[in-house]
C-alpha cells in the first residue's frame, strides 16, 4: 500500500475507486466498506484509494475538548488498511482551511482533479465539506457532470451489530477489551519503545518492559492487569511510501505475557505506567519497539499492604493468565 501525507503527493489515477472517512478503529462496519472498495476496484481494473484525515476533524473544530482519544494511531490505521488490501492511503492534514472547503470544491478539486475518481463508495449518511453540508444529494448531482458512479453501503449492512467507534472507546475505558475486540474484529493494541523503569519488578521476580506511548491522542484502557500477547522484531521503516502488510514480516516473534496499566499505588507511584511481564523471556530490549495485543481484562488495580502481598497477587495473576491462554489457544 502506498501512503501519501499530502494530497499534492498523489499522482492522479485513471480509474480510482475511492472511499472517504476517519475510520478510527477500522472496525467491522468500516471493514465492510473497505472490503467492497477493494472488490470493486479489482472487478473494474481500478485502484482502491482511501482518503482519511489527521488530526481527527473534531480535534481541530473543537480544540478545547481534550477528552477525545483515538483507537488507532495513524501508523496502526495504515497497518490495518494495508492488511485489508488497500492500494493507496491519502492522509490529508485536517486544518481550519480544509474544513471550510465547500462541497462543490471538495468534489471537483479533490475527488476529480486530484485523485481521478471514477467510483465512490460511502457509508450511509456520509457528510463532507464546510459544516458537513455535502452528502449523497451533492455526490449524485455532480456524478453526471464529472462522470463517476456512487455506491452507498446501507445502514443495516454497516451497523448489523451496532458497531461504532464511540462504543469501542467506552469499552476500552471500562477495561472491557474482549468486547472491544468483538466490535473491532481484532485485538486492541498498544505499541511503543521500551524505556527504563525503576526495576522494582525484577526484585520481586516479575521484571517488566515499560512502554512509552508517544502519541498523546492514543486511547489507553482502564487501569488493571490484562492477559496480552507481545510482538517484537519490527523492521525499522526505510522512509519509503510503501507499507507492506505485517504478514510479510517473517522476523516477527510473539510471546505471552501479562500487562499492567496504573500508577502503582502499592509503592505510591506518581505517574501512570504501561508495562508488561513477558513470559519465558529474559533479554534486554531497551529502545526496541514492541506491540501489546490486549486479550482479556483480569482485575482492577489495587493498593496492597506491601511488596510481599503484591508479589503473592502477581503469582496468582500469572496463573490466571496462563489458564486463559491454555483455554484459548491461538
Amino acid at each position: 500500500m502506498k501512503i501519501y501525507n499530502q494530497l499534492s503527493e498523489f499522482k492522479k489515477l485513471n480509474n480510482a475507486v475511492v472511499t472517504i472517512g476517519t475510520f478510527d478503529g477500522v472496525h467491522y462496519g468500516h471493514q465492510k466498506i473497505i472490503k467492497r472498495l477493494c472488490e470493486l476496484a479489482k472487478s473494474t481494473g481500478g485502484e482502491s484509494v482511501i482518503l482519511t484525515f489527521f488530526p481527527h476533524p473534531r480535534m481541530i473544530i473543537d480544540p478545547e475538548n481534550q477528552d477525545l482519544k483515538m483507537i488507532n494511531t495513524i501508523k496502526e490505521k495504515a497497518e490495518i488498511l494495508a492488511n485489508l488490501g488497500v492500494d493507496h492511503l491519502i492522509i490529508t492534514p485536517f486544518t481550519r482551511d480544509f474544513s471550510n472547503l465547500d462541497a462543490t470544491d471538495y468534489i471537483k478539486n479533490i475527488l476529480i482533479d486530484t485523485i481521478g475518481t471514477k467510483q465512490i463508495i460511502v457509508g450511509y449518511d456520509h457528510r463532507f465539506g464546510k459544516d458537513r453540508k455535502g452528502g449523497m444529494n451533492e455526490l449524485q448531482q455532480f456524478s453526471k457532470v464529472y462522470g463517476y458512479e456512487i455506491e452507498e453501503i446501507p445502514e443495516q449492512d454497516i451497523n448489523d451489530v451496532a458497531v461504532s467507534s464511540t462504543k469501542i472507546r467506552k469499552a476500552l475505558l471500562d477495561g472491557d477489551v474482549s468486547l472491544a475486540a468483538k466490535y473491532l474484529g481484532y485485538h486492541f493494541s498498544i505499541s511503543g519503545p521500551v524505556i527504563k523503569g525503576d526495576k522494582i519488578g525484577r526484585t520481586i521476580g516479575f521484571p517488566t518492559a515499560n512502554i512509552f506511548v508517544e502519541e498523546t491522542y492514543k486511547i489507553i484502557p482502564s487501569d488493571g492487569i490484562y492477559a496480552v500477547t507481545v510482538e517484537m522484531g519490527f523492521e525499522s521503516g526505510d522512509g519509503s511510501l510503501e507499507f507492506k502488510p505485517t504478514t510479510h514480516n517473517s522476523q516477527l516473534t510473539t510471546y505471552q505475557g501479562m500487562a499492567y496499566i496504573g500508577q502503582r499505588p502499592t509503592i505510591n507511584g506518581m505517574t501512570r505506567n504501561i508495562e508488561v511481564n513477558i513470559f519465558d523471556f529474559n533479554r534486554e530490549i531497551y529502545g526496541q519497539t514492541i506491540k501489546m495485543n490486549f486479550l482479556k481484562f483480569l482485575r482492577h488495580d489495587v493498593k496492597f499492604t506491601g511488596l510481599e502481598a503484591l508479589t503473592e497477587q502477581l503469582h496468582q495473576d500469572k496463573r490466571d493468565t496462563l489458564a486463559f491462554f491454555a483455554s484459548n489457544p491461538a
